[in-house]
Protein backbone atom coordinates (compact mmCIF):
# COMPACT_ATOMS: atom_id res chain seq x y z
CA UNK A 1 0.00 0.00 0.00
CA UNK A 2 1.16 3.78 -0.98
CA UNK A 3 1.10 6.23 1.78
CA UNK A 4 -0.77 9.65 0.46
CA UNK A 5 -1.38 12.97 2.30
CA UNK A 6 -4.27 12.98 4.08
CA UNK A 7 -6.83 15.52 4.50
CA UNK A 8 -7.94 17.53 8.04
CA UNK A 9 -11.03 17.83 9.17
CA UNK A 10 -13.98 18.64 7.16
CA UNK A 11 -15.73 22.18 6.07
CA UNK A 12 -18.78 22.76 7.98
CA UNK A 13 -21.01 23.21 5.19
CA UNK A 14 -23.09 19.62 4.81
CA UNK A 15 -22.08 18.04 1.21
CA UNK A 16 -23.11 14.43 2.04
CA UNK A 17 -24.92 12.94 -0.39
CA UNK A 18 -28.51 11.43 0.37
CA UNK A 19 -27.86 8.49 2.53
CA UNK A 20 -24.05 8.54 3.30
CA UNK A 21 -24.00 8.62 7.29
CA UNK A 22 -23.06 11.97 9.11
CA UNK A 23 -20.64 12.51 11.97
CA UNK A 24 -23.27 11.73 14.80
CA UNK A 25 -24.14 8.26 13.07
CA UNK A 26 -20.43 7.37 12.19
CA UNK A 27 -19.88 7.49 16.17
CA UNK A 28 -22.79 5.69 16.57
CA UNK A 29 -21.97 2.68 14.30
CA UNK A 30 -18.21 3.15 15.34
CA UNK A 31 -18.93 2.17 18.74
CA UNK A 32 -21.90 0.08 18.81
CA UNK A 33 -19.55 -1.71 15.78
CA UNK A 34 -16.99 -2.20 18.41
CA UNK A 35 -18.98 -3.39 21.28
CA UNK A 36 -20.70 -5.86 18.86
CA UNK A 37 -17.44 -6.99 17.19
CA UNK A 38 -15.91 -7.33 20.98
CA UNK A 39 -19.13 -9.84 21.97
CA UNK A 40 -18.81 -11.94 18.88
CA UNK A 41 -15.14 -12.30 19.39
CA UNK A 42 -15.11 -13.26 23.40
CA UNK A 43 -16.24 -16.61 23.96
CA UNK A 44 -13.76 -18.16 20.94
CA UNK A 45 -10.78 -15.88 21.53
CA UNK A 46 -7.93 -17.66 22.28
CA UNK A 47 -8.60 -20.64 19.85
CA UNK A 48 -7.56 -21.01 16.05
CA UNK A 49 -10.03 -21.06 13.35
CA UNK A 50 -9.88 -24.72 13.29
CA UNK A 51 -10.54 -24.88 16.59
CA UNK A 52 -14.00 -22.86 16.28
CA UNK A 53 -15.21 -24.68 13.76
CA UNK A 54 -14.49 -27.79 15.23
CA UNK A 55 -16.16 -26.65 18.46
CA UNK A 56 -19.47 -24.77 16.15
CA UNK A 57 -20.01 -27.27 13.65
CA UNK A 58 -18.29 -24.57 11.13
CA UNK A 59 -17.46 -20.79 11.11
CA UNK A 60 -19.23 -18.83 13.31
CA UNK A 61 -21.91 -16.85 11.67
CA UNK A 62 -23.23 -14.22 14.94
CA UNK A 63 -23.65 -14.25 18.78
CA UNK A 64 -22.24 -18.08 20.07
CA UNK A 65 -22.53 -19.43 23.48
CA UNK A 66 -19.52 -19.80 25.96
CA UNK A 67 -16.97 -22.37 24.59
CA UNK A 68 -17.14 -24.29 28.05
CA UNK A 69 -20.91 -24.51 27.97
CA UNK A 70 -22.44 -24.34 31.69
CA UNK A 71 -18.94 -24.93 32.95
CA UNK A 72 -17.90 -21.38 32.32
CA UNK A 73 -17.86 -20.29 35.85
CA UNK A 74 -15.31 -23.36 37.13
CA UNK A 75 -13.68 -24.17 33.11
CA UNK A 76 -10.59 -21.41 33.62
CA UNK A 77 -10.72 -20.52 37.48
CA UNK A 78 -8.17 -18.00 36.43
CA UNK A 79 -10.54 -16.42 34.30
CA UNK A 80 -14.15 -17.44 34.88
CA UNK A 81 -16.07 -14.92 32.65
CA UNK A 82 -19.33 -15.64 31.15
CA UNK A 83 -17.56 -15.31 27.35
CA UNK A 84 -20.29 -15.83 25.02
CA UNK A 85 -24.02 -15.31 24.70
CA UNK A 86 -23.85 -11.51 23.87
CA UNK A 87 -21.80 -10.34 26.62
CA UNK A 88 -19.38 -7.32 25.54
CA UNK A 89 -15.65 -8.13 27.61
CA UNK A 90 -13.26 -5.60 28.35
CA UNK A 91 -12.10 -4.28 25.84
CA UNK A 92 -15.83 -2.29 25.48
CA UNK A 93 -15.82 -1.64 29.38
CA UNK A 94 -12.49 0.11 28.54
CA UNK A 95 -14.12 2.19 25.89
CA UNK A 96 -17.00 2.98 27.53
CA UNK A 97 -15.01 4.10 30.53
CA UNK A 98 -12.99 6.49 27.98
CA UNK A 99 -15.83 7.97 26.56
CA UNK A 100 -16.82 8.85 30.57
CA UNK A 101 -13.75 10.85 30.73
CA UNK A 102 -14.31 12.43 27.46
CA UNK A 103 -17.89 13.60 28.82
CA UNK A 104 -16.09 15.40 31.86
CA UNK A 105 -13.05 17.03 30.46
CA UNK A 106 -14.75 17.91 27.08
CA UNK A 107 -11.87 18.35 25.33
CA UNK A 108 -8.78 16.80 24.33
CA UNK A 109 -7.67 14.40 27.12
CA UNK A 110 -3.49 13.87 28.00
CA UNK A 111 -1.85 11.16 30.32
CA UNK A 112 -3.14 13.13 33.34
CA UNK A 113 -6.53 12.87 32.35
CA UNK A 114 -5.88 8.86 32.68
CA UNK A 115 -4.32 9.00 36.24
CA UNK A 116 -7.63 11.61 37.41
CA UNK A 117 -9.82 10.71 35.66
CA UNK A 118 -10.18 6.73 33.82
CA UNK A 119 -7.92 5.76 36.84
CA UNK A 120 -11.22 6.14 39.88
CA UNK A 121 -13.63 5.16 37.22
CA UNK A 122 -12.05 1.55 37.07
CA UNK A 123 -12.47 1.57 40.39
CA UNK A 124 -15.70 2.55 40.69
CA UNK A 125 -18.93 -0.22 40.41
CA UNK A 126 -20.87 -0.89 37.62
CA UNK A 127 -22.77 -3.84 35.88
CA UNK A 128 -20.43 -6.27 34.44
CA UNK A 129 -21.31 -8.31 31.95
CA UNK A 130 -19.04 -11.10 32.29
CA UNK A 131 -19.85 -11.42 35.98
CA UNK A 132 -23.33 -10.91 36.06
CA UNK A 133 -22.87 -8.63 38.90
CA UNK A 134 -22.31 -5.17 39.42
CA UNK A 135 -18.67 -5.29 40.60
CA UNK A 136 -15.17 -2.90 39.92
CA UNK A 137 -14.27 -2.91 35.87
CA UNK A 138 -10.88 -3.22 37.91
CA UNK A 139 -11.83 -6.92 38.67
CA UNK A 140 -12.50 -7.76 35.29
CA UNK A 141 -10.20 -6.29 32.85
CA UNK A 142 -6.97 -7.96 32.41
CA UNK A 143 -3.43 -7.64 34.30
CA UNK A 144 -1.97 -5.49 31.44
CA UNK A 145 -4.78 -2.93 32.21
CA UNK A 146 -4.97 -3.79 36.21
CA UNK A 147 -1.21 -1.77 35.88
CA UNK A 148 -3.25 1.29 35.48
CA UNK A 149 -4.46 0.99 39.01
CA UNK A 150 -1.26 -0.30 40.39
CA UNK A 151 1.32 2.50 39.07
CA UNK A 152 -1.16 5.49 39.16
CA UNK A 153 -3.53 4.78 42.12
CA UNK A 154 -0.40 2.91 44.35
CA UNK A 155 2.57 3.87 42.68
CA UNK A 156 2.02 7.59 42.63
CA UNK A 157 4.13 7.52 38.88
CA UNK A 158 4.45 10.31 36.81
CA UNK A 159 1.54 9.59 34.35
CA UNK A 160 3.87 9.93 31.18
CA UNK A 161 6.10 7.63 32.16
CA UNK A 162 3.72 4.84 33.73
CA UNK A 163 3.26 2.42 30.88
CA UNK A 164 6.64 1.19 30.76
CA UNK A 165 7.47 -1.97 31.97
CA UNK A 166 4.28 -3.14 31.55
CA UNK A 167 3.40 -6.12 29.00
CA UNK A 168 3.43 -5.00 25.69
CA UNK A 169 0.29 -5.77 24.33
CA UNK A 170 -2.95 -4.13 22.79
CA UNK A 171 -4.46 -3.59 25.99
CA UNK A 172 -3.98 0.10 25.10
CA UNK A 173 -4.89 -0.30 21.50
CA UNK A 174 -8.37 -1.99 22.29
CA UNK A 175 -10.24 0.83 23.35
CA UNK A 176 -8.94 3.90 21.33
CA UNK A 177 -11.83 4.37 19.17
CA UNK A 178 -13.09 7.36 21.34
CA UNK A 179 -10.03 9.20 20.43
CA UNK A 180 -10.18 8.42 16.48
CA UNK A 181 -13.84 9.63 16.84
CA UNK A 182 -13.33 12.97 18.59
CA UNK A 183 -10.48 13.65 16.21
CA UNK A 184 -12.65 12.72 13.32
CA UNK A 185 -11.36 12.94 9.71
CA UNK A 186 -8.09 14.45 11.13
CA UNK A 187 -5.91 11.36 11.56
CA UNK A 188 -2.28 12.84 12.46
CA UNK A 189 -4.56 14.74 15.79
CA UNK A 190 -5.89 11.34 16.61
CA UNK A 191 -2.63 9.69 16.57
CA UNK A 192 -0.71 12.18 18.83
CA UNK A 193 -3.47 12.28 21.46
CA UNK A 194 -3.94 8.43 21.64
CA UNK A 195 -0.09 8.29 22.34
CA UNK A 196 -0.35 10.83 25.12
CA UNK A 197 -3.59 8.82 27.01
CA UNK A 198 -1.48 5.53 25.77
CA UNK A 199 1.60 6.51 27.67
CA UNK A 200 0.44 5.82 31.37
CA UNK A 201 -0.62 2.34 30.15
CA UNK A 202 1.69 1.08 27.35
CA UNK A 203 4.93 1.35 25.55
CA UNK A 204 6.85 0.44 22.79
CA UNK A 205 4.82 -1.11 19.71
CA UNK A 206 1.77 -1.59 22.11
CA UNK A 207 1.79 2.28 22.37
CA UNK A 208 2.17 2.55 19.06
CA UNK A 209 -0.69 0.72 18.20
CA UNK A 210 -3.11 2.73 20.31
CA UNK A 211 -2.03 5.70 17.99
CA UNK A 212 -2.63 3.91 14.60
CA UNK A 213 -5.87 2.62 15.46
CA UNK A 214 -7.24 6.09 16.80
CA UNK A 215 -5.71 7.33 13.92
CA UNK A 216 -7.43 4.62 11.30
CA UNK A 217 -10.31 5.39 12.96
CA UNK A 218 -10.42 9.15 12.55
CA UNK A 219 -9.45 8.32 9.03
CA UNK A 220 -12.40 5.81 8.00
CA UNK A 221 -14.59 9.35 9.18
CA UNK A 222 -13.46 11.43 6.23
CA UNK A 223 -15.99 12.01 3.64
CA UNK A 224 -15.12 9.38 0.61
CA UNK A 225 -13.32 7.18 2.92
CA UNK A 226 -12.70 3.70 1.82
CA UNK A 227 -10.74 0.67 3.33
CA UNK A 228 -7.73 1.38 0.98
CA UNK A 229 -8.11 4.92 2.29
CA UNK A 230 -7.58 4.20 5.78
CA UNK A 231 -4.68 1.81 5.38
CA UNK A 232 -3.03 4.78 3.17
CA UNK A 233 -4.12 7.59 6.22
CA UNK A 234 -2.35 4.96 8.83
CA UNK A 235 0.72 3.92 6.75
CA UNK A 236 1.65 7.69 6.64
CA UNK A 237 1.89 7.78 10.50
CA UNK A 238 2.69 4.13 11.36
CA UNK A 239 6.60 3.53 12.89
CA UNK A 240 8.99 0.75 12.86
CA UNK A 241 7.45 -2.76 13.23
CA UNK A 242 3.91 -1.92 13.25
CA UNK A 243 4.43 0.19 10.11
CA UNK A 244 5.85 -2.85 8.36
CA UNK A 245 3.38 -5.64 10.16
CA UNK A 246 0.49 -3.50 8.70
CA UNK A 247 1.89 -3.32 5.16
CA UNK A 248 2.94 -7.42 5.34
CA UNK A 249 -1.20 -7.66 6.17
CA UNK A 250 -2.19 -5.43 4.10
CA UNK A 251 -0.55 -6.78 0.96
CA UNK A 252 -1.46 -9.93 1.27
CA UNK A 253 -4.97 -8.77 1.97
CA UNK A 254 -5.90 -7.21 -0.85
CA UNK A 255 -5.68 -10.40 -2.56
CA UNK A 256 -9.12 -11.93 -0.82
CA UNK A 257 -12.94 -11.10 -0.92
CA UNK A 258 -13.45 -14.02 1.31
CA UNK A 259 -12.44 -14.54 5.04
CA UNK A 260 -12.49 -18.23 4.39
CA UNK A 261 -9.31 -17.78 1.99
CA UNK A 262 -7.54 -14.82 3.83
CA UNK A 263 -7.47 -16.88 7.66
CA UNK A 264 -4.15 -18.47 7.08
CA UNK A 265 -2.35 -16.32 4.81
CA UNK A 266 -2.94 -13.22 7.00
CA UNK A 267 -1.78 -15.26 10.11
CA UNK A 268 1.31 -15.93 7.95
CA UNK A 269 2.18 -12.56 7.08
CA UNK A 270 1.55 -11.36 10.32
CA UNK A 271 3.73 -14.22 12.45
CA UNK A 272 7.12 -12.42 11.76
CA UNK A 273 6.27 -9.25 13.74
CA UNK A 274 4.17 -10.95 16.21
CA UNK A 275 5.86 -11.87 19.50
CA UNK A 276 3.29 -14.03 20.95
CA UNK A 277 3.82 -17.18 19.22
CA UNK A 278 2.11 -20.26 17.36
CA UNK A 279 0.14 -21.34 20.98
CA UNK A 280 -1.71 -18.09 21.96
CA UNK A 281 -2.41 -19.51 25.44
CA UNK A 282 1.60 -20.19 25.71
CA UNK A 283 3.36 -17.20 24.50
CA UNK A 284 7.15 -17.54 23.82
CA UNK A 285 9.94 -16.23 26.09
CA UNK A 286 10.20 -12.90 23.97
CA UNK A 287 6.11 -12.27 23.83
CA UNK A 288 5.30 -9.13 24.74
CA UNK A 289 8.74 -7.34 25.19
CA UNK A 290 9.79 -3.97 24.02
CA UNK A 291 10.68 -3.66 20.61
CA UNK A 292 11.28 -1.80 17.30
CA UNK A 293 11.02 -4.64 15.23
CA UNK A 294 7.87 -6.10 16.28
CA UNK A 295 3.92 -5.48 16.86
CA UNK A 296 0.87 -6.23 18.39
CA UNK A 297 -1.34 -8.83 16.16
CA UNK A 298 -4.58 -7.39 16.46
CA UNK A 299 -4.02 -4.15 14.72
CA UNK A 300 -2.70 -5.48 11.24
CA UNK A 301 -5.05 -8.31 10.93
CA UNK A 302 -7.63 -6.28 11.89
CA UNK A 303 -7.07 -3.74 9.15
CA UNK A 304 -6.81 -6.86 6.81
CA UNK A 305 -10.18 -7.83 7.69
CA UNK A 306 -11.25 -4.15 6.95
CA UNK A 307 -9.85 -4.60 3.56
CA UNK A 308 -10.85 -8.59 2.87
CA UNK A 309 -14.18 -7.61 3.49
CA UNK A 310 -14.65 -4.33 1.51
CA UNK A 311 -15.51 -2.15 4.32
CA UNK A 312 -18.93 -4.23 5.00
CA UNK A 313 -19.56 -4.54 8.95
CA UNK A 314 -21.20 -8.27 8.67
CA UNK A 315 -17.81 -9.30 6.47
CA UNK A 316 -15.44 -7.71 8.16
CA UNK A 317 -16.38 -8.44 11.56
CA UNK A 318 -17.08 -12.18 10.99
CA UNK A 319 -13.63 -12.64 9.44
CA UNK A 320 -11.94 -11.36 12.61
CA UNK A 321 -14.14 -13.59 14.68
CA UNK A 322 -13.17 -16.40 12.48
CA UNK A 323 -9.43 -15.64 12.75
CA UNK A 324 -9.10 -16.77 16.53
CA UNK A 325 -6.75 -16.29 18.85
CA UNK A 326 -7.30 -12.69 20.24
CA UNK A 327 -9.97 -12.45 17.91
CA UNK A 328 -12.42 -10.13 20.56
CA UNK A 329 -9.89 -7.25 20.03
CA UNK A 330 -9.76 -7.97 16.38
CA UNK A 331 -13.35 -7.23 16.24
CA UNK A 332 -13.31 -4.75 18.33
CA UNK A 333 -10.80 -2.80 16.65
CA UNK A 334 -12.09 -3.99 12.66
CA UNK A 335 -15.72 -3.13 13.75
CA UNK A 336 -15.12 0.74 15.31
CA UNK A 337 -13.17 1.02 11.36
CA UNK A 338 -15.90 -0.60 9.29
CA UNK A 339 -18.87 1.61 11.71
CA UNK A 340 -17.09 4.62 10.79
CA UNK A 341 -16.51 3.68 7.59
CA UNK A 342 -20.29 4.21 7.70
CA UNK A 343 -20.90 -0.15 7.83
CA UNK A 344 -24.14 -0.93 9.08
CA UNK A 345 -24.20 -3.24 12.83
CA UNK A 346 -27.00 -5.60 12.01
CA UNK A 347 -29.89 -4.90 14.48
CA UNK A 348 -30.49 -8.37 15.52
CA UNK A 349 -26.53 -8.84 16.81
CA UNK A 350 -26.92 -4.85 18.30
CA UNK A 351 -30.09 -5.61 20.09
CA UNK A 352 -29.07 -9.18 21.44
CA UNK A 353 -25.70 -7.60 22.21
CA UNK A 354 -27.63 -4.63 24.07
CA UNK A 355 -30.01 -7.11 25.94
CA UNK A 356 -27.35 -9.65 27.31
CA UNK A 357 -24.99 -7.13 28.27
CA UNK A 358 -27.78 -5.04 29.85
CA UNK A 359 -26.24 -1.91 28.13
CA UNK A 360 -27.26 0.84 26.23
CA UNK A 361 -24.97 0.93 23.52
CA UNK A 362 -26.41 4.03 21.79
CA UNK A 363 -25.85 6.27 25.13
CA UNK A 364 -22.15 6.55 24.51
CA UNK A 365 -22.35 7.43 20.97
CA UNK A 366 -24.67 10.13 21.56
CA UNK A 367 -22.44 11.58 24.83
CA UNK A 368 -19.11 11.61 22.70
CA UNK A 369 -21.20 13.30 19.20
CA UNK A 370 -21.98 15.89 21.32
CA UNK A 371 -18.03 15.89 22.91
CA UNK A 372 -17.03 16.30 19.63
CA UNK A 373 -18.95 19.25 18.26
CA UNK A 374 -17.82 20.73 21.23
CA UNK A 375 -13.98 19.90 21.05
CA UNK A 376 -13.80 20.90 16.83
CA UNK A 377 -15.75 24.44 18.29
CA UNK A 378 -12.58 24.51 20.75
CA UNK A 379 -10.21 23.80 18.00
CA UNK A 380 -11.46 26.07 15.60
CA UNK A 381 -11.43 29.11 18.55
CA UNK A 382 -7.67 28.04 19.00
CA UNK A 383 -6.49 28.04 15.62
CA UNK A 384 -8.10 31.69 14.71
CA UNK A 385 -6.19 32.91 18.02
CA UNK A 386 -2.95 30.81 17.02
CA UNK A 387 -3.30 32.89 13.76
CA UNK A 388 -3.54 36.02 14.67
CA UNK A 389 -0.73 36.01 17.26
CA UNK A 390 1.17 34.42 14.30
CA UNK A 391 0.23 37.00 11.72
CA UNK A 392 1.15 39.59 14.03
CA UNK A 393 4.37 38.33 15.42
CA UNK A 394 5.40 38.03 11.64
CA UNK A 395 4.09 41.54 10.90
CA UNK A 396 1.82 39.84 8.21
CA UNK A 397 -1.41 41.15 6.96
Amino acid sequence: MTPTTTATAAPSTDRRSPGTPGLDERIARALVGAAVGDALGGPVEGWSPEQIAERHGGRVTGVVGPWHGDDWRTARPVAPYHKGDGHVTDDTLMTHALVRVYDAVRDHLDAYDIADRLVPDLMSPRWIPELEAEALPLQRIFLAEKWLVARLHYGHVDPREAGSGNIVNCGAAMYMAPVGLVNAAHPRAAYAEALEIAAPHQSSYGREAAGVFAAAVAAACLPGATPASVVDAVLALAKDGTRAAIEAVCDEAVRHDCFESALAPLRAAVRPFDTVGPDYRAPSLGARRPSRLHAVEELPVALGMVLVGGGDYRRTVLGSVNYGRDCDSIATMSGAIAGALGGEVPEDWTAAVAEASRLDLRAPARTLAAVAREVFARDAARRRDHEAAFTALAGER
